[in-house]
């Protein structure tokens, strides 16, 4: 569970380490897949095949179709948000958001996750100021029970103190969590500042002090009051079909009683006083932040905001230009629209130690050239036929699909995403800057200055959350007879469509899946490598500018030149390492061409290198400093031994070395065809691919013998224990880690990962339960078993108050030996073994998600049908296979202890 402000999209993590991975605008990688709008019609599918009813009590019911994979996800929408909750619980939409998981009348909470994990174990929620969404995915053949879930939790959620009273200590670390990330204090600040009086001048997250005065008598009457069929929408998309599942829907919820609604709030925000907040930082980087309010998403404007906010994130505009120019590591201009305001964030990092005056000069500048003097208008054209094309690519996700339509209803009022085009296509220049100079004011803008200085934590309160309120969950959890009936069966697996495989003349592999979900086609392409093993030694760090260098084009267009071509396509294109393009189909040859020249032609130009070099020395320093770079180092160094590969390291000194050369040598010894996978999926035939792609590469030889890529295998770890001090948190994070021999190839490999399933992945294993169900001592917690080709590692993680952590550990650990010396209860078993088959098909609904899997798969050097042998070994997985395979690998005795903690008061 989750709240999901939308200026909270992705813009950081909390274990940032390199301001480039802040912005996407600032790497090669491309952007969201958007092809040209005016080649092809829409994905009529997806777009003009949904089916829409309002029942008589209110509900309204979407049903979008998308072949894709056998797979479904419902979302239920209430309008409803941290905006609507009473005065001075702000955190209250985000409390009842928790508690919809805590059991209803037809499901009791353990039910409920067990129903949860035996469909495939995906299903979330996330709050907003405006909406609290509900999201399940399963294979398709399990719609009915979706829709009985979301039914009797729509007017039956139990609301219990004894459960508001333990889900409290998980939701209070949750608070922790969050507060422990920089970007996220100043977005609170900021909220403050350009909603002052509203109800959205609150973070959607809540807080402790509200948490600790809400009480089960307060969340019934929010729910009550918003979570009626009448203020809901019902969204189902995916491989169903329409006219059968209206049937199914109206006989779930048409007998739901509508209600009556409190009166909405309106937002009236007061002028914006002009005001700068600086906050210590302990990301390796400093970011400077100017926010303006602009249009809402339920505004007539909301489409100049969009292409206004795409123009100024364009590689090819004024703010993108301090990156190549050395003036900011990154930057990016961010849009996030609530339904009745919108904020923009002009956004940029820069080095740490570095006086950010003059960069912040610099965008201010810009932002008032922009304002006086307007934005190009061929960037307002590129933007907009992006925009527009944009939605024919959502149809290759299933869950993008779903995000987009959810979007549209509940944010931006439409009856669908396709009616934004009109929106988009009357926009003009003229009503872009017109809208610039209204809303890029600098006497209401709230600049933020995040420092890298790591001095003092926030102060936040001290009140702490229950330690044990409940009994632990029976072992035989009993399903009603409908759940019990539905999910009875555990089908043999279904061997998995393969692609088809070529090698070409010059020894690459390529793998192509014909998709004809829409009018597009996706190229996804790696090669095998490891830095660790290829950089020469002493020139450490030439892997990474290496690859920033392919920003900059080819030698026949330079970077300028290069954008400019994928914006007529409305194309996008990144090489490196890991290159990708996205096209409409008639667009593939012609945006492939441009990839390849990227990928086997980089302008690699001087002026650039020495630039990067500057930048890359200057971060560097920051990034060792860093909490969270010294978080992982001290990971990586419990685990392997002195002089292990694997702990080189860039410094500044390595980088400074560092020549154009040295890039050109490492480019051409580490970059070969013979080590590359490319996957090319979507609306194009096998033989097209193929004529396609050997004639873009065909130029492409590979010269000498193949460089190892591949680690060594390591000895077994001995038990460490390392505290990591981040004066910026206010949450322990917590590593348990130990090594695990043998590597992909291991020969339980299988049977651990069925293991781990009960351990450690999700809401209903036994770490979930034990450290957050009954304790409330963390919000998450979780485990996992990493393979490359020599080398395992098992790692569990949790995050908690500092005084929780020990206790956490001992649990954790508790639950290791358990695994160890008790065998899993069938239950168990069964819930393990369905979760990760009906799993498989959910891995797959995606363009993204397929090609991720075939290009895994060609990095450790595994046959396209391991997925299939993974199928059948889990399908007759015993519980003796799986305590066995703990006995024999898992030592936690031996477990290392790695800290991230708050600096000592």
């Amino acid at each position: 569970m989750s709240v999901l402000p939308p200026l909270r999209n992705a813009l950081l993590a909390s274990s940032l380490l390199v301001a480039p991975a802040l912005f996407s605008a600032a790497t090669a990688a491309p952007a969201a897949p958007q092809p040209a709008a005016h080649s092809a019609p829409h994905n009529a599918t997806a777009m003009d095949s949904a089916v829409r009813e309002t029942l008589a009590n209110g509900l309204r019911v979407v049903i979008v179709p998308d072949r894709l994979s056998p797979v479904v996800q419902t979302q239920v929408i209430y309008l409803a948000g941290s905006a609507s909750a009473p005065e001075g619980f702000p955190g209250t939409a985000h409390a009842l958001e928790h508690m919809m998981f805590n059991g209803s009348k037809g499901l009791s909470r353990d039910q409920l996750s067990t129903v949860s994990a035996r469909i495939g174990n995906v299903s979330n929620a996330f709050t907003t100021e405006d909406t609290t969404q509900y999201y399940f995915q399963a294979p398709s053949h399990y719609l009915d029970v979706l829709l009985k879930i979301e039914a009797d939790r729509m007017r039956n959620v139990l609301l219990t103190d004894t459960d508001w009273s333990h889900e409290r200590g998980a939701i209070e670390q949750e608070v922790a969590r969050d507060l422990s990330m920089p970007f996220e204090r100043f977005m609170i600040q900021q909220n403050l500042a350009l909603f002052a009086g509203t109800p959205y001048e609150h973070d959607a997250l809540g807080t402790r002090e509200s948490f600790d005065k809400t009480d089960s008598k307060l969340l019934r009457s929010f729910y009550d009051s918003w979570y009626q069929p009448n203020n809901a929408i019902l969204l189902i998309v995916g491989d169903v079909d329409p006219a059968e599942t209206l049937q199914k829907v109206r006989a779930q919820f048409a007998s739901i009683p509508s209600g009556k609604l409190p009166a909405r709030p309106v937002i009236t925000p007061t002028p914006v006083k002009a005001r700068t907040i600086t906050l210590d930082s302990d990301y390796a980087t400093g970011i400077l932040s100017i926010g303006f309010r602009m249009p809402g998403a339920g505004s007539p404007d909301v489409a100049t905001a969009q292409i206004l906010a795409d123009v100024m994130s364009s590689q090819r505009g004024a703010l993108f230009a301090l990156v190549p120019q050395g003036k900011a590591l990154a930057t990016d201009f961010s849009y996030n629209a609530r339904v009745q305001a919108g904020v923009g964030n002009a956004l940029a990092a820069f080095p740490k130690g570095q006086d950010p005056a003059v960069l912040l000069s610099e965008i201010r500048g810009i932002l008032a050239s922009i304002r006086s003097k307007g934005v190009p208008a061929e960037l307002v054209e590129a933007a907009k036929r992006k925009e527009i094309a944009s939605l024919e690519y959502m149809a290759n996700s299933v869950t993008e699909l779903t995000q987009s339509w959810a979007s549209a209803l509940a944010y931006n009022g439409l009856n669908s995403p396709a009616d934004l085009v009109k929106a988009y296509r009357a926009v003009n220049p003229e009503k872009v800057n017109a809208l610039a100079a209204s809303v890029l004011d600098p006497d209401h803008a709230i600049t933020g200055i995040l420092t890298p200085s790591g001095r003092k934590s926030p102060d936040i309160s001290s009140n702490k959350g229950p330690e044990s309120l409940l009994p632990p969950p029976g072992k035989n959890i009993v399903l009603p007879e409908w759940a019990s009936a539905a999910l009875a069966d555990l089908p043999p697996p279904t061997p998995l469509t393969q692609p088809t495989r070529y090698t070409l003349s010059n020894g690459m592999t390529l793998l192509v899946q014909p998709e004809h979900v829409s009018h597009t086609v996706v190229l996804y392409g790696s090669i095998r490598h490891n830095n660790d093993l290829q950089q020469p030694k002493g020139k450490e760090g030439v892997a990474g500018l290496t690859s920033d260098l392919f920003l900059y084009g080819s030698t026949t267009h330079d970077r300028l030149a290069m954008a400019a071509a994928l914006d007529d396509l409305a194309s996008d294109a990144s090489g490196g390492m890991s290159f990708s393009m996205n096209a409409l189909t008639p667009n593939f040859d012609r945006t492939l061409a441009l990839l390849a020249e990227m990928e086997l032609h980089p302008a690699f130009p001087a002026q650039a290198f020495s630039i990067l070099k500057q930048q890359a020395v200057a971060t560097q320093a920051g990034v060792l400093q860093s909490p969270g770079y010294r978080f992982q180092r001290a990971l990586s160094k419990a685990l392997a031994p002195a002089n292990d590969p694997s702990l080189r390291e860039t410094t500044p000194q390595s980088l400074s070395s560092l020549t154009l050369k040295d890039v050109q040598d490492f480019y051409h010894a580490a970059y070969r065809p013979d080590l590359t996978t490319i996957v090319v999926i979507g609306d194009i035939t096998p033989d097209h691919a193929k004529d396609s792609v050997e004639k873009a590469f065909a130029a492409w030889k590979a010269v000498g013998p193949k460089p190892v890529t591949d680690l060594p295998p390591r000895p077994q770890n001995k038990p460490s224990r390392a505290v990591i001090d981040d004066p910026g948190r206010v949450q322990d994070s917590v590593y348990l880690a130990q090594t695990v021999a043998d590597g992909i190839r291991n020969p339980d490999r299988f049977a651990l990962e069925v293991g781990n399933e009960i351990l450690g992945s999700g809401f209903a294993s036994r770490l979930m339960q034990d450290l957050r169900v009954r304790t409330g001592m963390v919000y998450t917690a979780g485990s996992d078993f990493g393979w490359s080709a020599n080398r395992g590692a098992f790692v569990i993680t949790y995050g908690s108050d500092p005084d929780k952590t020990t206790k956490a550990r001992d649990a954790a650990l508790h639950n290791v030996t358990t695994m160890q010396n008790t065998p899993v209860s069938n239950e168990e078993l069964l819930n393990a073994k369905t979760s990760i088959l009906r799993a498989i098909p959910m891995d797959r609904a995606s363009f993204g998600g397929i090609a991720g899997q075939y290009l895994e798969l060609a990095t450790l050097g595994l046959p396209l049908d391991e997925p299939d042998q993974r199928a059948n070994a889990v399908y007759a997985m015993t519980a003796k296979q799986v305590q066995d395979a703990f006995h024999r690998w898992a030592r936690p005795a031996d477990m290392v202890q790695i800290i991230r903690r708050p600096a000592p008061k």
